[in-house]
């Protein structure tokens, strides 16, 4: 069953895992059952609720009062002898902290002001020619026609990882250890891991911490005017309590980012500015290579149509599945009973397919209207994604210039479409082609 076939009408939902990894490679069918049927629907023998229509998705991410976003955890609980072992890593590094992702207002906007201005139009225009150089580069290097390849690794993995190397301002030869770190930071996220997993995920976070704190103390000491200079010229609104906690308040009221703070933005940029992307130029690969008819169109008008694919690539792929909020007060959802402290998975993905916002919403089709405005590929509300226009641009330029410099793509016949076992960041781990370049 490929990704974008009609589900299954016969589908149960008993006994429902979300982390079943046979569940995660094609979970579409089960969501379209629990938005026909049960769209707020508890995980048998766990405090998880997942909401899967589209129309009580959104109001759940406007509403940051009674649905936080300062959850815990987006996986399953490890042991007590492992979380010792987990402890006794961690404390190699710096301790975690919320600070984008998971918080709430007011110190979400904070943290997520330190580094806004990387992340407007006018930044992106000057991204896009980088941009362009790196994907074009990288299309050069491509295989011969003909021959089979990994557009995973030869292709979406290397271009957002450069992309986000320039905005940190950070040696592209660090490549390697920047896509290890993030399979690292996203290891737990929406899946089981083995134990040996886990650890050896942590020492990878600790050992991107230690990178990224010497960079962090350079531009301390020698400010060079990117990012991370900014980082650690940022000052915040401190909290009552921070001046005893031994943090250096000034008379405005305003404290630097401790290091652990400043660790924890870069890692979600990290993650976030090629983890996600990856995915998504991945499925597009693969669903340009399935469907002749989109191909030729963009082949027709590449820099026209390739935004258009990009947002339709976005709502069927989504691969950032869905989000973790805590429910701070007992409520109801669609008549559903939620209680104080329940976990909630708004699941993006299942609103995507939602048929009363998208009709034939398993069917790749680019030229559905308002795709932009509707789909929650990147969430919505004020935990909309930081780096959407960066995912964007890129996605952009990749597909512009495949339609633009090859003739076609074309998928081998051993492709298996094997899914990451994870039912939050969902994503191939690999696609095997083969090109013909244009004349």
């Amino acid at each position: 069953m490929t990704d974008v076939e009609n589900v299954a009408e016969d589908v149960s939902l008993e006994g429902f895992n979300p982390f079943d990894p046979a569940t995660q490679q094609c979970p579409h069918q089960y969501y379209a059952k629990m938005r026909e049927t049960t769209p707020v629907f508890q995980v048998p023998g766990t405090d998880i609720y997942m909401v899967t229509r589209h129309d009580l998705v959104v109001p759940i991410l406007r509403d940051t009062a009674t649905f936080s976003s300062n959850f815990s955890t987006a996986g399953m609980s490890p042991d007590k002898e492992l979380v010792e072992k987990m402890k006794e890593i961690m404390a190699e590094g710096w301790p975690p902290v919320p600070t984008m992702l998971t918080i709430d207002p007011p110190h979400h906007t904070r943290f997520r002001g330190t580094v806004a201005t990387y992340f407007t139009p006018k930044t992106m225009a000057t991204l896009r020619e980088p941009v362009t150089e790196i994907v074009n580069r990288l299309i050069d290097e491509l295989p011969a026609d003909g021959e089979v390849f990994d557009a995973v690794t030869q292709l979406n993995v290397p271009v957002p990882i450069e992309a986000i190397a320039t905005v940190l301002n950070v040696p592209v030869d660090m490549m390697a250890d920047f896509k290890r770190w993030s399979d690292d930071f996203i290891a737990p996220i929406g899946s089981n891991p083995s134990d040996e997993r886990r650890l050896e995920a942590l020492r990878g976070t600790v050992e991107f911490q230690h990178y990224f704190a010497e960079q962090l103390e350079r531009r301390r000491v020698e400010p060079i005017g990117d990012l991370m200079s900014d980082l650690v010229q940022s000052r915040i609104e401190a909290d009552p309590g921070d001046a005893e906690k031994g943090l250096d308040v000034d008379d405005e009221g305003k404290r630097e980012l401790t290091m652990s703070e400043m660790l924890s933005i870069v890692s979600q940029l990290l993650v976030a500015g090629n983890e996600t992307t990856t995915k998504a130029l991945t499925e597009g690969v693969r669903l340009l290579a399935e469907h002749p008819d989109t191909w030729a169109k963009l082949r027709a008008d590449p820099a026209g149509y390739a935004p258009t694919v990009v947002e339709e690539v976005l709502r069927l792929s989504t691969p950032t599945q869905g989000m973790f909020r805590v429910v701070t007060a007992d409520t109801e959802i669609d008549g559903v009973p939620v209680p104080k402290g329940a976990r909630l998975v708004v699941m993006f993905a299942a609103a995507n397919r939602d048929p009363e916002v998208f009709p034939d919403p398993d069917a790749f089709d680019p030229d559905r209207e308002g795709l932009m405005k509707k789909h929650l590929a990147f969430g919505k509300g004020i935990h909309f994604c930081l780096g959407a226009p960066l995912s964007r641009l890129e996605m952009t330029i990749v597909f512009e210039q495949l339609g633009r410099r090859l003739e076609s793509i074309t998928l081998a016949d051993d492709n298996e479409f094997m899914y990451f076992p994870s039912f939050m960041l969902r994503g191939l781990t690999g696609l095997n082609v083969s090109i013909t370049r244009a004349a």
